[in-house]
């Protein structure tokens, strides 16, 4: 999508009027430009700090060159260029669809069909690319869009000639971690079979929804690109079968472009009009309509609501744990069911104005549903608090949608409630998957997004900017435990990552096992496959080496089977928290007993969140459940930014108001990574079954 331009922007650039700005990155900003004919284009400008330092001239320079010598329906040509201008900047033809990574988040996996001709249509990109003696070296979801008519391969600000001499330094990884060859990894050259690799990630993404060596850190990718087999579970065999040639660690195994552009061909079809599943075709349409509706040019106008930064960062206050409830009574709020709007003013005859809403997405009906719930009546609770202040600076609306814990339906439920244009925010969503295929959808009105229950790393391939991660993360969590087994005395330790758990499980293994060695503990790690059958003959091999501590990440079923397996075991046992569930409890029985679980939630009995539960528990009759106390601090951290003016502010700059100025909640503090935009600290609680329940066992941090 596009946003306006700013006081700064140019007006026009090299014969073009600019009418939009369609993105920013570290070396420049992309404008959506009308050309003399009518035409449009991307019009992609170097910064000014950047235009007068010669390296960077001479890097633009070549992709100028580079980006002119490839001839392929399939790569978005050259319309005009000026690397030698005061500015310089590159114009290439507009492509109004969404990225693959964009419609892979918002629509899910292409079906093999689709792949196939993604596929054939990138793959004679490439042979272009390589025919004019480049190799791009970035090929990732983000660099292809999608057209009815096919795809087309952006971006050659990283490609060169094999024989050139590199702008970077030596041992510099070029390309996309999760999206480049092993060689590139390595900080070896890159060769046109390291841009074949790039595509067998880029259509194993495609086909399963996932990158095919997972999430995480920068290392954690780098790492298992090079040693690790892909994740190709769920591909056909046939496809399968070809992209474990493009993924084959020894460049010369794998095929050229050419040899990939004629397998796939075979059972693409020779038509490719129909290529795109519908839900693609929709967004395709959404996204087009959008961009080429635009008219012919805006005056570039100053809102007055976001002149000026924000106001100076105050230090966080001494007392971490305030806890003031809104003053005043609680106001009657009539409900009107999920998915409705619903007015929670407090006052019987408020003035007519601007009708602000906030916004919550969540899985109220879906597997997720206890927490979800628990959410929904934080975040009301919170409203109406708000609501009934004599003070408040204007009313606020609660409307919630019910994204029932699935992507396709968090997706089809983010774009309608992002559409309201009122709506200042959103805590969405519950899942990692519904919070992932909600992102663009807000992002691309500038919307700020908040979770306070999704902690993966990476949402797929999608890059959002108004997104914040208001709990710890997957892989921020196993820092205190590695500190706590190290406080229990644990120095060799023995970590099971079950990928039935998914990412999260691996996240948190992986992360974990890192940590340890950090501390000098010994880490014994072992992957049990997704479709792994009985796991108790690992678990006694793994015991056998008589370590001090086991973990398990993973499902809560196979956490039960771990748990009855090590029976007797006289070590600390600690169980990744997303399979501290309930249904853990129930199966593993007294096996469950003294197993421990490290949590990014604190226990709603425990004394720093007393007072909200006292007000839960008056108002809904019951005492609140897991999560509902870190969603009622996000909500009025939210509400706390929002009237700071004594008016509602712009998107943009509640986004940063946000991002910049700590917030301390009752549960923990609340401040962001400015670059990463996921919570600072390791802050997590620790929980032991005892009496077959998870006693809450207090803070653990770092």
């Amino acid at each position: 999508m596009t946003e306006k331009l700013t006081p700064a922007d140019p007006s026009h650039l090299g014969g073009h009027r600019l009418l939009a700005r369609l993105g920013a990155g570290g070396m420049g900003v992309v404008y959506l430009g009308r050309a003399a004919s009518g035409e449009l284009a991307a019009v992609k400008v170097i910064l000014p700090e950047y235009a007068d330092q010669p390296e960077f001239r001479a890097r633009f320079r070549r992709e100028v060159a580079a980006a002119r010598r490839v001839d392929s329906p399939w790569a978005v040509p050259v319309t005009g260029a000026d690397p030698d201008a005061p500015a310089p900047w590159l114009a290439t033809a507009f492509v109004p669809g969404p990225s693959l990574a964009e419609a892979v988040a918002v629509c899910g996996p292409l079906p093999e069909r689709s792949v196939r001709v993604l596929g054939r249509s990138l793959a004679r990109a490439l042979a272009a690319v390589h025919a004019a003696g480049l190799v791009h070296r970035d090929v990732k979801p983000a660099n292809v869009l999608l057209s009815l008519d096919g795809p087309r391969l952006i971006d050659f600000g990283i490609a060169r000639a094999p024989e050139e001499t590199a702008l970077t330094s030596a041992d510099v990884v070029i390309g996309t971690p999760g999206f480049l060859a092993p060689e590139q990894a390595r900080a070896e050259p890159a060769s046109p079979a390291s841009d074949v690799f790039a595509l067998g990630c880029l259509l194993s993404y495609s086909a399963t929804g996932r990158p095919p060596f997972g999430t995480g850190t920068v290392d954690a990718l780098l790492y298992r690109t090079v040693h690790d087999e892909p994740d190709l579970d769920d591909i056909p065999a046939a496809l399968r079968t070809l992209l474990e040639d493009c993924l084959a660690k020894n460049p010369a195994a794998r095929p050229t472009a050419r040899d990939l552009d004629a397998a796939l061909s075979s059972e693409a079809g020779p038509d490719a009009s129909d290529w795109l599943p519908d839900p693609v075709v929709r967004l395709v349409a959404d996204r087009s309509a959008a961009m080429l509706a635009l008219p012919d040019i805006e005056a570039t106008a100053l809102d007055p609501t976001t002149d000026g930064p924000p106001p100076e960062v105050p230090a966080p206050p001494t007392n971490r744990r305030r806890f003031l409830l809104f003053g005043g009574g609680v106001a009657l709020l009539a409900a009107g069911g999920a998915g409705a709007a619903v007015w929670a003013s407090g006052r019987d005859s408020a003035p007519p104005g601007p009708r602000w809403t906030l916004g919550l997405q969540a899985d109220l009906t879906g597997p997720q549903k206890r927490i979800g719930q628990a959410q929904e009546r934080a975040v009301r609770l919170a409203v109406e608090e708000f609501n009934a202040r004599d003070d408040r600076p204007f009313p606020l609306t609660l409307r919630t949608a019910d994204d029932q814990g699935d992507p396709a339906r968090a997706a089809e439920v983010s774009r309608t409630l992002a559409a309201d244009p009122g709506l200042l925010a959103v805590i969405a969503s519950t899942g990692d998957t519904t919070t992932g295929a909600s992102l663009t959808s807000y992002d691309a009105r500038s919307i700020p997004q908040l979770t306070a229950s999704s902690g993966r790393s990476t949402y797929g391939t999608a890059s959002v900017r108004h997104f914040l991660q208001a709990v710890p993360g997957d892989t921020g969590i196993p820092v205190p435990m590695a500190f706590a087994l190290h406080g229990q005395g644990a120095r060799r330790v023995s970590v099971l990552v079950d990928r039935a758990g998914g990412t999260s499980a691996w996240e948190l293994g992986h992360t974990l096992y890192q940590n340890l060695g950090v501390l000098k503990i010994t880490g014994e790690p072992r992957v049990a496959p997704r479709l792994a059958g009985d796991l108790s003959s690992v678990v006694a091999e793994m015991a056998a080496r008589r370590p001090d501590a086991f973990v398990y990440t993973g499902t809560p079923a196979r956490a039960a089977e771990v748990a009855r397996a090590l029976t007797g075991f006289p070590g600390a046992r600690v169980l990744g928290f997303p399979a501290a569930q309930p249904e853990f409890l129930s199966a593993a029985g007294a096996a469950a007993e003294g197993w421990q679980t490290f949590a990014p939630y604190i226990d709603p009995s425990a004394a720093p969140v007393r007072p909200f539960a006292a007000a839960y528990h008056k108002r809904y009759g019951t005492p609140p459940p897991y999560w509902a106390a870190e969603t009622y601090d996000v909500t009025r951290m939210i509400l706390t930014r929002l009237t700071e003016s004594g008016e509602p502010p712009a998107r943009q700059r509640l986004f940063d108001l946000l991002l910049k100025k700590p917030y301390e909640g009752a549960v923990r503090t609340y401040a962001f990574d400015p670059k990463q935009h996921w919570l600072d600290g390791y802050e997590v609680f620790r929980y032991e079954v005892r009496g077959g329940r998870f006693a809450y066992a207090g803070e653990v941090s770092v």
